[in-house]
């Protein structure tokens, strides 16, 4: 986590918090000067927490920290704006996950590609008792991503392998599909 940095300046130096008859003590001036170097980290960092706990401003190393408060996984590969984005996004995912469309957007921020996603949920109203149910008495999901280059075949296959792994119900089968933009299946 975070520490004393060298050189950095305390915004309230305590020698100046003190009465005017102890500023030509060098004794008070090299101790008090020793504690504002100790807490000009956690003094700067109260006067900036709301930019600590946002994270579009947050610094790099405490986005780790607040992916964890939203449940969110980032990545150490991945740029630091990607991971802000990751930590940003997270409570608005969490709110559609199980959804059509929150492993559409799981998949768009894990892969950056658009997915196309089939399922055997349905529903449907009729007037007439006892006609047949839609969607399929066992559950499935379907995914499918359009990749531009067939050497990015195995890598979008094994991410998106683990990401449904995680993102889909544990009683619900899924398939995954990674074909090149020209249609061949890898």
């Amino acid at each position: 986590m975070r520490g004393t940095l060298p050189g950095l300046p305390t915004p309230h130096p305590l020698l100046h918090q003190l009465p005017a008859v102890y500023l030509d003590q060098p004794f008070l001036e090299r101790f008090l000067g020793a504690l504002d170097e100790v807490l000009a980290p956690v003094l700067l960092t109260l006067d900036n927490l709301p930019a600590h706990l946002d994270p579009r401003t947050a610094p790099e190393d405490l986005l780790e920290w607040l992916a964890g408060w939203v449940a969110a996984e980032v990545d150490g590969e991945r740029s630091a704006d990607r991971r802000r984005a990751v930590v940003a996004g997270a409570v608005a995912r969490h709110r559609r996950r199980g959804t059509r469309a929150g492993l559409a957007a799981a998949i768009r921020v894990e892969t950056g590609l658009e997915p196309e996603i089939s399922e055997s949920g349905a529903t449907s109203w009729s007037g007439e008792p006892g006609s047949a149910l839609p969607g399929s008495a066992r559950p499935w999901v379907r995914v499918r991503v359009r990749v531009a280059d067939a050497r990015a075949v195995a890598p979008a296959r094994a991410r998106l392998e683990r990401l449904l792994a995680a993102e889909v119900p544990a009683q619900v089968g899924y398939a995954v599909e990674v074909v090149t933009t020209d249609g061949t299946e890898a």
